[in-house]
């Protein structure tokens, strides 16, 4: 299994969430630097790395939550799948809403899977350190191979986690 350590990029704004995710990701034993994004205009700017964010990694996975200040979680995830250096990242929508047509819209945008708050964390594990090593995988792959639609074909996270409303 892969024991490089996993560029987590945690878009939250509630500093009680950030605090739960960060011991769940050290109860799961995931080696991961957590970077913490507090709204949507940070994490593009994370993501795009500008201003004070130049030299930062490309995270392996994103941790996207939807109601957040400045631009919201949707509006994020449609800018990060458009975008051809970075649609390749899963995100993980991580948020309290279990409105359908939020789940939808979600997936409809290219959302990996859909998480909701409060967090069933050993769901959210299933989410973040996959059976047998596969998210390890996953980045150990090339980055033609580690499309949005070569992990979902690798990594069934979305049954795991809601049912799948993505369209077919």
């Amino acid at each position: 299994m892969n024991s490089r350590t996993i560029e987590i990029l945690l878009v939250e704004d509630n500093p009680g969430d950030v605090r739960l995710t960060k011991e769940a990701l050290k109860d799961a034993k995931v080696r991961n630097t957590l970077h913490v994004a507090m709204d949507g205009v940070e994490a593009l700017a994370f993501l795009r790395k500008q201003g004070k964010y130049a030299g930062v990694p490309v995270p392996d996975l994103i941790l996207l939550d939807l109601n957040l200040p400045k631009k919201n979680g949707r509006e994020v995830l449609e800018e990060i799948k458009q975008d051809d250096g970075l649609r390749h990242i899963p995100v993980v929508i991580l948020t309290t809403s279990q409105a359908e047509r939020d789940i939808a819209e979600s997936y409809r945008l290219h959302a990996n899977a859909y998480v909701t708050k409060p967090v069933d964390f050993e769901q959210f594990t299933k989410c973040v350190v996959l059976p047998q090593g596969r998210f390890a995988a996953f980045l150990q792959a090339s980055s033609g191979e580690r499309s949005a639609a070569a992990f979902m074909r690798r990594v069934p996270v979305r049954t795991t986690i809601t049912p799948d409303l993505s369209p077919v």
